[in-house]
């Protein structure tokens, strides 16, 4: 496997807000601690140092629950039980709990934390660096995590359940796992053999990635959400958080940026088995929007201690949650949860938690042999590959073509005649001056199209490179996006068995470009 580099903003697949950070914008610094540099984990580390012993115990003890049902690889083993010194410290990256993996750029999610923690192992040896894969399983959005994509088929898990996807029973599975083609025994272990879709989802992703000490954290715990119920106190009966969060939108905004995500008032769901709805104030009772469900704040503030896992965060309070109950130094996300994040320092400020290193994952598109093949032929860039379609069949045609496809000369010529006709009638007339520019403007455009028709039939003459590739395109970029946004990483897995390791050994988590991955 080879790797080629393209900067993102050659990609035109990231946001304006997300390059700007990249590239370490002065305006977009007070919104977050420090940019992600190795050297940089030093000072966070010391940030970091705070972590009470006692989350840390409890963390412990919640993981070896979490884990009670799985056989530990011994990497995984071993960093549980580092977690409860001092020195060690987390890396982490949160997903939802696609079905197979779902989409590629989650499997480099996964290895953009773990390489991470290689390298601050080597640049800071005295400290510990434990990968996180942080499951969303609170998350009730079902339509998001349903489908994956598979040799450019869809396929999709039929249940009517709701509430939290985390509790969602696997009895479903039963019908998709007969449809689905190459060896999949492992995720029909996970599936069979477990009871719960977070349960499945710890399997499969300690066998895929167990070896290298990844550890798996539901946070759909009672013990870990006791730590957290001084904030769900504030959210909602103080409702500290959204003044917090508006003025940095407001900030943000002014600056010319649109934020991802929106703070309410009240921040949390509450949350049972085919259950998780927001709550809200009414009055002086708190309830459960679209249910029947009701607390006086008496009520309410008793269940809150009573069963704090009751009350689910939502995305605005989510990671603040995570930073909580884990050792944290940097959060690895997608463009989206990088920006999302500039949103949130104020609250981390507010309740005296360091905020974490933000950094954007690995991006990555795999050329396999037979797109090699084909893409060779073409004569392209894997820079050009990234234009948009139309742009790209126009550059091919002009780069190969022995005919002259534009009319420059002639338009310039016109231009002189019209130049000359203006300055001719302006002796006569200067009111006619405008006349003679709508006319010229309609020359020009009936010129366009003469070259646009001059460039449809040098396409039909080379309709055949250009079907070659519109074929690599279409495989490179599914439905017109980019390949890890679709496909499933079993398109390779199960050519390759060692396609994951390779990928580790490839990509830098701290090379902030593009990756393209050539077989």
């Amino acid at each position: 496997m080879q790797i080629q580099k393209i900067p993102f903003g050659a990609t035109h697949s990231f946001s304006p807000f997300f390059l700007d950070y990249i590239q370490q914008k002065e305006s977009l610094k007070p919104f977050y601690n420090r940019f992600p540099t190795p050297e940089n984990f030093s000072n966070q580390i010391a940030d970091k140092t705070s972590f009470p012993a006692h989350n840390r115990e409890v963390l412990t003890a919640s993981l070896h629950e979490q884990y009670k049902h799985i056989t530990l690889p011994e990497p995984v083993k071993a960093n549980l039980e580092k977690l409860n010194l001092p020195k060690t410290f987390t890396i982490t990256t949160g997903h939802q709990l696609n079905i197979f993996t779902g989409p590629l750029y989650f499997i480099y999610k996964i290895v953009t934390v773990i390489n991470t923690c290689k390298q601050l192992k080597q640049a800071y040896p005295q400290y510990n660096f434990v990968p996180v894969y942080w499951m969303a399983s609170e998350d009730h959005d079902y339509d998001e995590i349903k489908s994956f994509r598979l040799y450019g088929k869809k396929y999709t898990w039929g249940t009517n359940q709701q509430g939290a996807v985390g509790r969602f029973h696997t009895n479903d599975f039963k019908n998709l796992l007969t449809e689905i083609p190459g060896d999949i025994n492992l995720f029909k272990e996970a599936y069979t053999k477990h009871k719960k879709l977070s349960e499945a989802v710890r399997y499969y992703i300690t066998a895929l990635f167990g070896y290298e000490g990844l550890v798996v954290v539901d946070g759909d715990d009672q013990s870990l959400k006791k730590i957290f119920t001084p904030v769900i106190e504030q959210d909602i009966f103080e409702q500290r958080h959204k003044p917090l969060v508006d003025a940095a939108d407001k900030a943000l905004g002014e600056l010319g940026y649109k934020t991802q995500i929106h703070c309410r008032d009240i921040n949390f769901f509450y949350l049972e088995d085919g259950l998780r709805n927001r709550i809200e104030k009414n009055g002086e009772q708190f309830t459960v929007v679209d249910t029947a469900i009701s607390f006086t704040e008496t009520d309410l503030r008793k269940a809150i201690q009573q069963s704090p896992e009751k009350f689910s965060p939502n995305v605005v309070l989510r990671p603040l949650y995570q930073e909580m109950i884990l050792p944290n130094l940097a959060y690895i996300g997608g463009p989206a949860e990088v920006v999302y994040w500039l949103q949130l320092k104020g609250i981390f400020n507010h309740h005296k938690i360091p905020f974490p290193i933000l950094m954007p994952r690995n991006f990555a598109m795999i050329m396999d042999a037979p797109v090699v093949r084909k893409f060779e032929k073409t004569g392209l860039t894997t820079e050009d590959l990234f234009l948009p379609k139309d742009n790209l069949f126009n550059q091919i045609i002009h780069k190969i073509s022995t005919e002259r496809l534009t009319l420059n000369g002639e338009k310039k010529v016109i231009e002189d005649y019209f130049t000359l006709i203006r300055e001719n009638i302006s002796k006569i007339d200067n009111t006619l001056g405008p006349l003679v520019g709508a006319e010229q403007q309609r020359v020009a455009k009936r010129l366009e199209r003469i070259e646009q028709k001059i460039l449809r039939a040098e396409k039909r003459k080379h309709s055949d490179l250009l079907r070659q590739v519109e074929a690599v395109k279409d495989t490179l970029f599914p439905n017109g996006g980019l390949q890890e946004r679709t496909d499933n990483f079993l398109n390779f897995y199960q050519q390759d068995p060692q396609f994951i390791n390779k990928l580790m050994q490839q990509v830098d988590p701290f090379d902030f470009r593009f990756n393209v991955l050539v077989y």
